[in-house]
């Protein structure tokens, strides 16, 4: 067995991981619907919610929530898309999120102790 990854593979992860950053949700929605998980992780855990989460992209979050992106995977760090949300001050993506189920005590630091140590409470307040 070999560590090594087809160069074309670790080539189309990094553009649907571009697509993420970048908040394009029909390019997403395109690669999800041909077969790429929605979980998709980076070499740092980080799912595409993540990304498109912590990059403050609600439509782009709405449609890996809708294809099953788990709301709550946390990355390497502990951290979850909620509280990248909450960190960057992104309403729109907290909303999303919160209305997909995810919860704000999970992963560490959580998005409700991130909320407190930013001054961001309002953004988890329903």
């Amino acid at each position: 067995m070999t560590d090594e990854f087809d160069p074309e593979v670790v080539e189309l992860a990094g553009k649907v991981f571009d697509l993420a950053r970048s908040g394009d949700a029909a390019g997403l929605a395109a690669y999800l619907d041909a077969g790429v998980p929605a979980d998709l992780t980076n070499e740092k855990g980080d799912t595409l919610l993540m990304l498109a989460a912590y990059h403050a992209h609600a439509e782009a979050v709405r449609t890996l929530l809708e294809r099953g992106a788990d709301a709550d995977r946390a990355n390497d760090r502990g951290q979850t898309p909620l509280a990248g949300a909450v960190f960057k001050g992104a309403a729109d993506v907290v909303a999303a999120l919160l209305a997909a189920g995810a919860d704000p005590d999970a992963g560490e630091p959580s998005a409700r102790q991130a909320a407190q140590m930013f001054g961001r409470t309002e953004l988890l307040e329903t």
